[in-house]
């Protein structure tokens, strides 16, 4: 008997002690937004092969000596915890997509990725940031302008949305209505339209029967702080009631103060029917000006500023990162990863209806399961030191013998 004999339960002592480090590292963080679950696997530590049983008895293994058992950890990358509310404005969770990280970065420029999406603001000068709890910056792509269009490379995002903004000139229309096919003489249609210097003016389109000819309509229009034209002045319909001619008028308006714009119109789904005057539908694609009421991210992941006039203002849309192999992201901290050469190539994943706004996700911690392991965990470590105790006793004994 030797000094070996201890090993196996060194290394047993070793391995049930690391996991039940585990273990607890995931108890203190079942409450830890993006959370996920670490385990401990063990593997048999091999001595060499080809021992032999004794030099006298003749016999040989080729089966390799068993010295005890090795450790190593798994991230549970891959695992979704539960998305939960929290109703907090800058708050967002990843549903739906196992291979998805924010990207964030730390203040040297190093980058990270992560699933816990509990963000807040911090304003350093003139500059508003939107950051993780750990302070890091969240990464995005930024808005053009304001609208849909987005920077091809993500950068900080800066809550940068101003606190008012102007009206947008009125450009298209389109009206969606009908205009009697009888018992009236005219009918009258208003689209509310807005210019660079005008926050919202009424133009009116005024339909007056053509008494030479049948099923055709006189156009002018009549505006509020200012006069229009157009470049059609006869609308035309067929016997089935629908447009023939013109599908498209473009009216040229002359504001009081002398400035001018021009509206293109759309008449395609003007119809002509023996009932009133019905409007379906307007449209514009000018806008009044408007106040800052809020910040919100919608489902896509983009963030917005929301006015009162309804128009959405975007500032930027989350930078979501995907890898090949995804499992094999090196853990930083308890949430946050780091890419290495296993991961394979990275990639950004489409964001459309990825996001869940105001909601977390929770950590992927079974607290039941953890109890599970605490209590194998505790009874391999009971065994491993008693057998350690008998190993001790009988080399005492043998020591004894010898003396």
């Amino acid at each position: 008997m030797t000094i070996a004999s201890f090993i196996p339960s060194v290394t047993g002592l070793n391995a049930m002690s690391h996991s039940l480090n585990t273990v607890s590292d995931n108890i203190v963080n079942m409450n830890t937004t993006g959370y996920k679950q670490h385990e401990t696997l063990f593997n048999t530590m091999l001595g060499g092969s080809g021992f032999n049983y004794g030099a006298q008895s003749g016999l040989h293994s080729s089966r390799a000596a068993i010295t005890g058992v090795n450790y190593w950890d798994r991230n549970n990358i891959l695992q979704e915890g539960l998305v939960s509310s929290t109703g907090n404005t800058f708050d967002v969770a990843i549903s739906g997509n196992k291979n998805a990280f924010f990207t964030v970065e730390d203040e040297f420029g190093n980058i990270f990725y992560t699933r816990a999406g509990d963000f807040s603001k911090i304003t350093q000068g003139d500059t508003t940031y939107l950051i993780t709890t750990g302070g890091m910056n969240v990464q995005g792509f930024k808005s053009v302008d304001g609208g849909d269009e987005f920077a091809n490379t993500y950068s900080d995002i800066i809550l940068d949305a101003p606190q008012r903004i102007p009206q947008r000139e009125t450009t298209e229309a389109k009206i969606i209505a009908n205009v009697p096919a009888s018992d009236v003489d005219s009918s009258i249609y208003t689209i509310r339209i807005y210019s660079d210097n005008y926050d919202g003016a009424d133009l009116n389109m005024i339909f007056k029967q053509n008494p030479e000819k049948e099923n055709a309509w006189l156009l002018s229009f009549q505006l509020q702080d200012g006069s229009a034209s157009s470049d059609a002045a006869e609308v035309i319909f067929n016997t089935d009631g629908s447009i023939r001619s013109p599908e498209n008028v473009t009216a040229s308006i002359n504001w009081d103060d002398g400035s001018r714009s021009s509206v293109k119109i759309d008449l395609s789904e003007l119809t002509q029917y023996a009932s009133s005057s019905q409007v379906t539908k307007i449209e514009q694609n000018g806008s009044p000006s408007a106040n800052l009421i809020g910040l919100a991210f919608d489902v896509d992941g983009v963030l917005q500023a929301k006015y009162d006039n309804a128009s959405p203002y975007n500032i930027a849309k989350l930078a979501i990162t995907g890898f090949t192999a995804p499992e094999n992201l090196n853990a930083y901290n308890t949430t946050l990863f780091t890419a290495n050469g296993e991961v394979g190539n990275s990639f950004f994943v489409d964001t459309q209806g990825l996001i869940v706004p105001s909601s977390i996700e929770r950590s992927t911690v079974d607290l039941a399961e953890e109890f599970s392991k605490m209590i194998v965990t505790q009874r391999t470590y009971s065994l491993n030191a008693q057998s350690f105790t008998v190993n001790d006793e009988m080399l005492s004994l043998l020591i004894d013998l010898k003396s």
